[in-house]
């Protein structure tokens, strides 16, 4: 489930658009939908808010003014994969200079 402070790639047209931040998720006055403020992560970075039903927060596709839409939540690295990530392959490390 996407939460406050969870970065989601915006997809437009079935292509990805752009990163976003999710601010803040509000029950609207309609059940079952909630206002969900985003803060798109471009330059400057912009905040809009949607009204959307908790499965669209969460990944299904929906449409908005007839364009197909999605949200997909990217994943945090543990602490383990982003030291993997970061350190230096052995190879690299036991080569000498030429």
């Amino acid at each position: 489930m996407n939460l406050e402070g969870d970065i989601v790639l915006v997809y437009f047209k079935d292509d990805p658009g752009v990163y976003a931040r999710i601010e803040r998720i509000e029950p609207d006055i309609k059940k079952g939908w909630y206002q969900v403020t985003l803060m798109l992560l471009t330059i400057p970075y912009q905040v809009i808010t949607w009204i959307l039903r908790e499965e669209y927060i969460n990944g299904q596709g929906f449409t908005m003014g007839g364009n197909s839409m999605r949200l997909e939540k990217i994943e945090r690295l543990s602490l383990e994969e982003n030291n993997q990530d970061n350190a230096p392959e052995k190879s690299r490390r036991d080569k000498k200079p030429v």
